[in-house]
């Protein structure tokens, strides 16, 4: 089987080529920054991978390496949690995600074969935000700035549905691995001054980045996935309980909270995803016969923070 990735040299998509490389997949990574793939890649460890430089391939070209591959993940997306969200930013944001889907389904419309199925991303920002609301797939649409992203994103998606090509669309919770948000909240934890964040009642919806990488898998060869699945683990938990699960895991004290001010310093309107959260449950992802090695926070901590 070969898989063609977008957004493969970020923190989720360097994960699942391991996984594909190890099971012996043939990849094609997409990807605006070449050289620094190959430094993340070296072809003498992943011998099956081929670069392209997705920033220079018009489409025309990138359909030609489409319709050689049997499934695309893809995973483009500008960070959302890193710097302030100015309005530049904030097309950042949309830009990254509209117009990367746009053409990636562009190449899959004209590639002759067409692959079997586009995994795109999403987030469980399309839910919006509640401490009282529990979400699952067939949860409407919030209308605050996240949402409205992950709408026009999903709806770029969409269209390779009318061209007979399966999709899967995953929207992602916060994922918990080295890296990523854990490894910027481990940080004041490792210095005896972890807390919650905010008023610790906000839902924290989580999944383990293997669990994540193992539902994309499951998303590429089961055929009978298709629409919406949520990639968070089913047991979400309040950011005091998060806070006092990692101070256990860590045997690090968990009482000092962050005041929610200072994260909007730091975030501006970003801080919101974590000063408000979501309770997400995973009910079509679990419908599917997907099981989660990774259901409970503290066993999934405990592995991560061995």
């Amino acid at each position: 089987m070969k898989i063609a990735i977008s957004g493969a040299t970020g923190f989720v998509g360097s994960r699942l080529v391991e996984r594909l490389n190890q099971e012996k997949y043939q990849i094609i990574i997409l990807t605006r920054n070449p050289t620094f793939a190959e430094k993340i890649f070296p072809k003498l460890n992943f011998p099956q991978v081929e670069i392209v430089n997705y920033s220079q391939i018009d489409t025309n070209s990138l359909s030609q390496k489409i319709s050689t591959c049997d499934g695309v993940v893809n995973l483009s997306g500008e960070p959302i949690a890193e710097g302030r969200w100015t309005p530049e930013k904030k097309q950042e944001i949309l830009n990254s995600r509209k117009l990367g889907t746009e053409k990636i389904v562009s190449a899959i419309t004209q590639a002759n074969p067409k692959p079997q199925v586009l995994v795109n991303t999403s987030a469980i920002g399309y839910y919006g935000t509640s401490e009282t609301a529990t979400f699952d797939e067939n949860s409407p649409s919030g209308n605050d700035f996240l949402s409205q992203v992950c709408q026009q994103w999903e709806a770029e998606a969409n269209k390779v549905t009318k061209l007979n090509v399966r999709l899967v669309i995953l929207r992602f919770g916060i994922v918990l691995g080295i890296g990523g948000a854990l490894g910027k909240m481990i940080t004041p934890f490792k210095l005896f001054a972890g807390g919650p964040i905010g008023s610790g009642q906000q839902w924290f919806s989580w999944i383990h980045l293997d669990d994540l990488v193992s539902l994309i898998m499951a998303a590429l060869t089961n055929s009978s996935m298709n629409g919406v699945y949520n990639a968070t683990a089913p047991n979400p938990v309040r950011m005091n309980d998060l806070s006092a699960t990692m101070g256990k895991v860590m045997n690090r004290p968990s009482w000092l909270p962050v005041p929610g001010f200072a994260l909007e310093a730091l975030l501006g309107d970003g801080a919101k995803v974590v000063l408000e959260g979501q309770k997400v449950l995973p009910t079509r992802t679990l419908e599917s016969g997907f099981e989660f090695v990774y259901p409970d926070l503290e066993l999934a901590l405990t592995e991560i923070l061995k």
